[in-house]
C-alpha cells in the first residue's frame, strides 16, 4: 500500500530505485496492518532501520521482508515509482535485526491482531526512534569502547545440588547439547515447589549455554524481581557481561542495554515481559521464572503474553525454554499433561527443611460485633508475638494498598465514591489524601462529610496502610515495615527496604502480593493471609487459580532457611474454611488443586479446553460502546466461521467506567484455535470501517487468550 501523499514527491533520477517494503507505526484505525512501499537509492536489507515520510510525518520505519504487492492505486494499478515517496536517513550503522526476529514479530503481530509495524516499533527502545544516524553511530563507539567486566578473582562457591537437581539438569544438559540440525527441543515445564533451588538451575543451564559461547535470556514476571535475580546471576557469572531491561530504566539505560543485546556484548539478558522481543543473535537458551504469573500479560496495546512468545521464539530458533513454577499455570500443566512439555519435578526443599505448616483460621468462631471484624485476631497477634521473642520475622499479607478503601459517614451514608470512574476513592492516611487507583484523581480528606456536613466520617476497610498501624499499636517496640506501590514509588525505596528485612532490622513485614513473589527472605517463619476471600467467588473463572497460586507464593516465603523449617507457619484467616481451595493449600497440594480446576473447566468449555478472545470498546456514554459491539456482533454472524464460534452479548467491564469513559466487553469463544484466528482475520477489516460509522466512540480493541475478564 502506498502513502496517499507520494505524488508530492518528485520522481527519482536516472539511477535505478529500489522498492523496498517498509514496517512503520501507523495509527490502529487507519487500517495499515502491513507494510508501506517506498523507493530508495539501494536495496537495504530486511531488519534495516530508517526514516521515512508517513503523512506530514517523519518516523522510524523498519525494512521488511518481500511481501505481495501493496503499491497501488485507487485503481487497483502498481503505482509507477514516481509516485512512491523516498526513504530518509539510514541508520545503517546499526547490523539489521534478524529474520528469527522479524518472524517473531510476524507471528505475534498476526496472533494477537495487530499491526506489524505497530508491534515492531513498539518492542524497541524509545530513544531508537528519536537518534540520528550520526548520535547513534556516536552511540556505539561508546559502547564499543567499554570495558569487560573485571574477571573474578576466584570461581564463586557452587552450592551442592540436590539429587532432583541433578536430575533435572542432566535432562536440560541433553537438550543443550543437542546437534543444530535437531528439531526444536520440548519446551520444559520446572514444577519446583517454594525453596527447592529453581534458580540454581538456572544458573547451571544457563553457565552450559554460555561455554557454548550463547546468549541467555531470563524474563521475571516484574521489575522488583529484576535486581535481585541480576545479583544472584551476577556473583555466579562475574567477569560476563550482564543487562537487564525493563520499564523502569531511563530511555539512555535501555538503549545502551538493548544495543549491547543486539550487538551480541551481552551474553546474559534479564527482564520483564518486553524482553522477550529483545535482538539476540546468538540466543541459546530462554528461562520464564514463575511462568504461571498474569503479569507477563500486556494489559494495553498489543496484548501479547510473553510467556507464550517466550515458548515459540525458543521453537523457531531451536533452542530450550524452561518454564519455571511451585504453581504453574493450568494452560501449562495441562501441556505436560498431554506430552507437549516436558515435566521435571523438585519436590523437596533445598537441605530437606519442611514445607510451612498452613494453619486455616475460621473467622466464624469470633464473636459477632458491629463493622468489621479486625484483621489482627487475638491467636495471629499471639502467634506474631513468639516470633518477636524468638528473633524471628513475619510476613503479614494483604492485597490492598492504602489506608482503608473507602470513606463513610454514618448520617447520610456518603461514600468517597469517585466523580469520574464507577468505584471508589481509597482513603492513604499518609498524605491525608482520597485517591482513585483507576484514574488517579486524587484530593484532600475533607473536614466533614460533603452531603450533610457531619463531621464524624470514617474509614471502612483496611489496606496496608492501616494494618501496618494496628500492628504498631498492637505490639509495642516491634519493627513494622510496609512494602507496597505506595511504599515503593521512588527509586532506590523498593531495594532499601528489601536490604533492612534481608538485614534482620525489621521484624514485621506488611505488605501487598508484590512481597509474595520470588523473593528469599531467611529469617521469615510466619506468613499470615488476614483477608483472602475476596477471589473465591469472583464471576472471573480464573480467580480461583490466581488466589492459590498467590497464596502458594506467599506460604513459600516461610521458613525457607532449613534450620527453622520446622517451626514455620502460614496463616490464613478466612470465613470459609471448608472451601476446597484452601483444603488443598493445607496439603501444599497443588496436584490435587490442579486437576479439580481442570475438570470443572473441561466441564464448562473453558480454556484450555476452548480459545477466546474478548473485544472491548470504550465511548463517552454506554449506549455508544454497546451499540459499536452490537453492530460488531451482526457483522460477525455473515462470516465463513460464525456457526463455529459462539459470540456473548456485549456487558458492562467489572469497573464499567473510568476517567468519564464508559467502558464494555465481548466475549468470544471457539473450539480450535485457528478456527478463532480466522474468524478475527476475516471481521478486522469489518471492524475498522464500523470504527467510522460510530463516531461517539473512543477506541476499540481486540484481546486473545484475555486473562482478565
Amino acid at each position: 500500500m502506498a502513502d496517499p501523499a507520494a505524488a508530492a514527491d518528485p520522481a527519482p533520477t536516472a539511477a535505478a530505485a529500489h522498492r523496498l517494503q517498509v514496517a512503520v507505526d501507523a495509527p490502529q484505525h487507519s487500517g495499515l496492518s502491513g507494510p508501506l512501499t517506498y523507493r530508495a537509492g539501494q536495496a537495504w536489507p530486511p531488519g534495516t532501520l530508517l526514516q521515512v515520510p508517513l503523512g506530514k510525518r517523519e518516523l522510524l520505519g523498519l525494512v521488511w521482508d518481500d511481501a505481495p504487492a501493496q503499491d497501488l492505486s485507487p485503481q487497483g494499478q502498481v503505482l509507477p515509482d514516481a509516485e512512491l515517496r523516498e526513504v530518509g536517513e539510514v541508520l545503517d550503522a546499526l547490523p539489521p535485526l534478524s529474520a528469527s526476529w522479524r518472524r517473531l514479530v510476524e507471528f505475534a503481530a498476526q496472533y494477537y491482531q495487530r499491526a506489524i509495524g505497530e508491534l515492531a516499533l513498539s518492542v524497541l527502545p524509545p530513544q531508537l526512534k528519536e537518534v540520528t544516524a550520526k548520535q547513534l553511530q556516536a552511540k556505539l563507539k561508546k559502547l564499543a569502547k567499554l570495558p569487560p567486566p573485571a574477571a573474578p578473582e576466584a570461581p564463586p562457591p557452587m552450592p551442592v545440588l540436590s539429587e532432583a537437581q541433578q536430575a533435572a539438569l542432566a535432562q536440560l544438559d541433553g537438550l543443550l547439547q543437542a546437534p543444530p540440525d535437531a528439531a526444536a527441543p520440548t519446551p520444559v515445564l520446572l514444577y519446583g515447589v517454594t525453596g527447592s533451588g529453581k534458580t540454581e538451575v538456572y544458573l547451571r543451564a544457563a553457565e552450559q549455554a554460555l561455554a557454548q559461547g550463547r546468549q541467555v535470556l531470563v524474563l521475571v514476571p516484574e521489575i522488583n524481581l529484576t535486581p535481585q535475580l541480576e545479583a544472584r546471576f551476577a556473583e555466579r557469572f562475574a567477569g560476563r557481561r550482564i543487562v537487564s531491561l525493563h520499564s523502569g530504566l531511563t530511555p539512555a539505560q535501555r538503549l545502551q542495554n538493548w544495543l549491547a543485546a543486539h550487538l551480541g556484548q551481552a551474553e546474559l539478558i534479564l527482564g520483564t515481559r518486553l524482553a522477550v522481543f529483545a535482538s539476540l543473535p546468538r540466543l541459546g537458551l530462554i528461562a520464564v521464572d514463575e511462568e504461571h504469573d498474569p503479569s507477563y500479560k500486556q494489559q494495553d496495546g498489543a496484548r501479547y503474553s510473553a510467556r507464550d512468545l517466550a515458548v515459540y521464539r525458543a521453537r523457531l530458533e531451536k533452542v530450550p525454554v524452561i518454564l519455571g513454577s511451585a504453581t504453574p499455570s493450568l494452560e501449562s500443566w495441562h501441556h505436560a499433561n498431554s506430552g507437549r512439555y516436558r515435566r521435571l519435578v523438585m519436590p523437596q526443599r533445598i537441605g530437606g527443611g519442611a514445607m510451612p505448616r498452613v494453619r486455616i483460621f475460621d473467622m466464624n468462631t469470633l464473636a459477632r460485633t458491629k463493622g468489621v471484624t479486625t484483621a489482627l485476631t487475638a491467636p495471629l497477634l499471639e502467634a506474631l508475638r513468639q516470633r518477636l521473642a524468638r528473633g524471628e520475622q513475619s510476613l503479614v499479607f494483604l492485597n490492598r494498598r492504602g489506608y482503608a478503601p473507602v470513606l463513610h459517614c454514618g448520617e447520610c451514608n456518603w461514600k468517597s465514591e469517585c466523580p469520574h470512574c464507577s468505584a471508589w476513592r481509597v482513603f492513604h492516611k499518609g498524605d491525608r489524601s482520597l485517591r482513585c487507583h483507576h484514574c488517579g484523581f486524587a484530593e484532600r480528606v475533607p473536614f466533614a462529610c460533603p452531603t450533610c456536613g457531619n463531621l464524624d466520617i470514617a474509614p471502612l476497610g483496611r489496606g496496608t496502610e492501616r494494618l501496618e498501624e494496628q500492628l504498631a499499636e498492637a505490639l509495642p517496640g516491634a519493627r513494622v515495615a510496609r512494602i507496597d506501590a505506595d511504599s515503593t514509588k521512588h527509586k532506590g525505596q523498593l531495594e532499601e527496604q528489601l536490604g533492612a528485612v534481608h538485614a534482620g532490622e525489621v521484624d514485621i513485614l506488611v505488605g501487598t502480593q508484590m512481597i509474595t513473589k520470588g523473593h528469599d527472605f531467611r529469617r521469615i517463619t510466619l506468613v499470615a493471609a488476614v483477608n483472602p476471600d475476596g477471589a473465591l467467588f469472583s464471576s472471573d473463572f480464573r480467580a480461583p487459580e490466581r488466589l492459590f497460586a498467590l497464596l502458594m507464593q506467599a506460604a513459600g516465603r516461610a521458613g525457607r532457611d532449613a534450620e527453622v523449617a520446622a517451626r514455620s507457619e502460614m496463616w490464613v484467616q478466612t470465613w470459609h474454611p471448608q472451601h476446597a481451595l484452601y483444603l488443598a493449600l493445607q496439603r501444599h497440594d497443588y496436584e490435587f488443586f490442579a486437576a479439580s480446576q481442570l475438570a470443572e473447566r473441561e466441564s464448562a468449555a473453558l480454556p484450555p479446553f476452548s480459545h477466546l478472545a474478548l473485544m472491548r470498546a470504550e465511548a463517552r456514554t454506554a449506549e455508544g460502546a454497546q451499540a459499536f459491539l452490537d453492530a460488531a456482533a451482526a457483522l460477525a454472524q455473515a462470516l465463513p466461521d460464525a456457526q463455529q464460534a459462539l459470540i456473548y452479548p456485549p456487558v458492562p467491564m467489572s469497573v464499567a467506567r473510568v476517567a468519564n469513559v464508559e467502558r464494555f466487553q465481548m466475549l468470544i469463544e471457539c473450539g480450535q484455535r485457528s478456527t478463532l484466528q480466522r474468524l478475527l482475520w476475516h471481521w478486522l477489516p469489518l471492524l475498522q470501517a464500523l470504527k467510522r460509522e460510530h463516531r461517539g466512540l473512543l477506541r476499540w480493541a481486540i484481546d486473545v487468550d484475555p486473562l482478565a475478564i
